[in-house]
């Protein structure tokens, strides 16, 4: 004999079930904090299992290779990237306001190392333990774990080929003392962290002194922005610049431009770097774009002049010996370092 199960039996039971399934699906979803601390093999397939049901992410970024990246991350796994391009110091006013307004819409952030030192300094980035972290390079990643380098920006000497020969380039910064150069040398009207973190290396009464006579002796030319300053070298207006990212002269030169560029020890290097916002509202797309900027996108780095931070990565200055300016001390270090190259830069303007 069926003893017949009353409604209300029937509703428990239903119930039971749904709340077993809730459980069980809410212990399959990670949250950022556990999503970034995970390294086991399914570590990929969860995260794009969890961006494709995100579907997006948003990214503020100021280095260029980073929408190529962001192009490919797209196409491989189908989720929209919103981008939003500006300046280093732009983007970092943006990310604080936006922040401190409670208006969390951001999830990955790109800028120079400097500024995402800063972004960590103020405890809105999110620590990550990535497996694509034993790839990099050495410097490319800071104690914190909360940003990661895609890139290096290495300062390098730019030089028309028409108009001066790779015989007669400087050996070191004391030649550039000489009067040969005047009217030739050009310098970018913003560069204090090169010029700091110069002075450091050489010492900063010696580098002080020896810029001071560059300035005196040549009255170099300065201009806004290291794009500018290349075209510039690449046109012979300044035929000689002192402090061009490596990429902006390879990219003029790949478009058959004069221009080669050159080194002078010691070499700097800046780091460009990713980092994951600890408030990101897709945190698996966020952390996927992530170990795809530092793993396979390092590909697109290389393919287009850059300084790939991945070892695994051939490309054309892994022999090329520089120092990475380390953006901790650089950071401390700004304010005083911006006003002796505005000192530096308004001795050239009141030279005859």
């Amino acid at each position: 004999m069926k003893v017949p199960i009353s409604s209300l039996a029937r509703r428990c039971f239903i119930t039971v079930l749904l709340c077993c399934a809730f459980a069980c699906y809410a212990q399959s979803v990670k949250t950022l904090g556990e999503l970034s601390k995970y390294t086991g093999a399914d570590r990929a397939s969860i995260l794009v299992d969890g961006a494709k049901k995100e579907g997006e992410l948003t990214l503020y970024y100021a280095h260029p290779i980073i929408q190529v990246i962001a192009d490919a991350f797209s196409k491989t796994y189908g989720i929209k990237v919103k981008l939003w391009r500006a300046g280093s110091e732009a983007i970092q006013q943006r990310v604080m306001m936006e922040q401190k307004a409670g208006k969390y819409e951001i999830d990955v952030l790109s800028n120079t190392a400097l500024d995402t030192e800063a972004a960590y300094k103020a405890k809105i980035l999110q620590e990550i333990d990535s497996p694509v972290h034993s790839y990099l390079i050495d410097k490319a990643l800071p104690q914190h774990h909360q940003w990661a380098a895609f890139n290096m920006d290495i300062y390098s000497l730019a030089y028309n080929t028409k108009l001066i020969k790779k015989e007669e380039l400087p050996k070191n910064y004391e030649d550039l003392i000489d009067s040969r150069w005047r009217g030739l040398l050009g310098m970018e009207t913003d560069d204090s962290i090169w010029y700091g973190a110069l002075l450091s290396e050489l010492g900063e009464a010696k580098g002080r002194a020896v810029f001071e006579k560059i300035m005196a002796v040549n009255s170099p030319s300065i201009r806004k922005g290291h794009s500018l300053l290349t075209t510039m070298v690449a046109s012979g207006e300044v035929p000689l610049a002192l402090d061009v990212y490596n990429w902006n002269p390879e990219q003029l030169k790949r478009k058959g431009a004069p221009i080669e560029v050159a080194w002078l020890q010691p070499t700097l290097a800046l780091p460009s770097a990713v980092a994951v916002m600890n408030k990101a509202p897709h945190p698996n797309a966020a952390l996927l774009f992530y170990d795809f900027a530092l793993g396979e996108g390092q590909n697109l780095v290389a393919q287009a002049g850059y300084v790939s931070t991945n070892s695994k990565i051939e490309n054309a200055y892994s022999s090329l010996k520089y120092k990475v300016i380390d953006p901790s001390f650089a950071l401390g270090q700004q304010e005083r370092w911006f006003k002796l190259y505005s000192e530096l830069v308004l001795k050239r303007n009141s030279n005859p």
